[in-house]
């Protein structure tokens, strides 16, 4: 299968998943998730969020995970066997600009750290907010790679990665940042933004998170910068990681509205 730009693997998944379960537990809270509601999770992976939504509904409701990668949903599908809420959770294979539901069929939908990847964004929303019933919220959580700021001595290299990362291994790399307009610009109600941080001082642990090997790689092979400037850029962490002064963080974007 080819992958889009900015694919991750299951693996991948999981452990970034783990570390970010307070802002997951967040969207389910801003969804007002109840017993009996039907709910969908746009760009849903391996399943962690489906399955956790299906303990809210419970087994009067129903869950509804779509993604592109049948992989991913093969291993979603497993999870909820797993868990036992198979009977009201299923996954299945779409596209998101043209999801196939009718209008008005969902309580509350929500997606998680997937426009960041998408070419058509707009269309994306819009097809959230045709599919979610009048009265019901939208929430989406997305990081915004323009705020990457890394702790180190070579600054200047250190701009030109989180630009070259932003704007050429994403399709939408500053997603976090435009999703407030665009919830404004679809006439949303009672629209809410909730910016968050998240930080590492642990350097194995950052440069697996915002995947250094990818965008360094890539940044020597278009020329951003030279395998000499590479050779730095990382002496300069190792330095930071030796000293106790290694640090990172990037801010994503948590934002919730409601259908007219």
């Amino acid at each position: 299968m080819s992958h889009p730009l900015g694919y991750v693997d299951a693996s991948y998944l999981q452990k970034v998943g783990e570390l970010l379960l307070p802002a997951k537990q967040r969207t389910y809270s801003l969804m007002g998730v109840q017993p009996g509601q039907t709910v969908l999770d746009v760009g849903c992976g391996t399943g962690i969020d489906t399955v956790a939504l299906a303990v809210l509904v419970g087994s009067s409701g129903r869950v509804v995970g779509v993604d592109y990668d049948a992989n991913m949903l093969a291993k979603a599908d497993q999870r909820a066997l797993e868990a036992n809420v198979s009977a009201w959770v299923s996954h299945q294979k779409a596209d998101v600009t043209q999801l196939p539901f009718e209008d008005n069929t969902f309580d509350s939908c929500r997606s998680e750290r997937v426009f960041q990847h998408l070419r058509e964004p707009e269309k994306a929303l819009d097809e959230m907010v045709r599919v979610t019933k009048p009265g019901g919220w939208i929430v989406i959580f997305d990081a915004d790679w323009g705020t990457l700021s890394i702790n180190t001595s070579e600054t200047d290299l250190e701009w030109r990665l989180v630009r070259f990362k932003a704007e050429h291994l994403q399709h939408n790399g500053y997603s976090g940042r435009k999703l407030l307009g665009m919830f404004k610009r679809r006439g949303l109600g009672d629209i809410a933004v909730e910016p968050s941080a998240s930080y590492f001082d642990d350097l194995s642990m950052a440069r697996f998170s915002a995947r250094f090997d990818e965008f360094e790689q890539e940044a020597v092979a278009r020329g951003i910068i030279t395998p000499d400037e590479l050779a730095r850029w990382r002496a300069s962490l190792e330095q930071a990681a030796a000293s106790g002064d290694f640090f990172m963080s990037i801010t994503g974007m948590m934002v919730v509205g409601r259908k007219p």
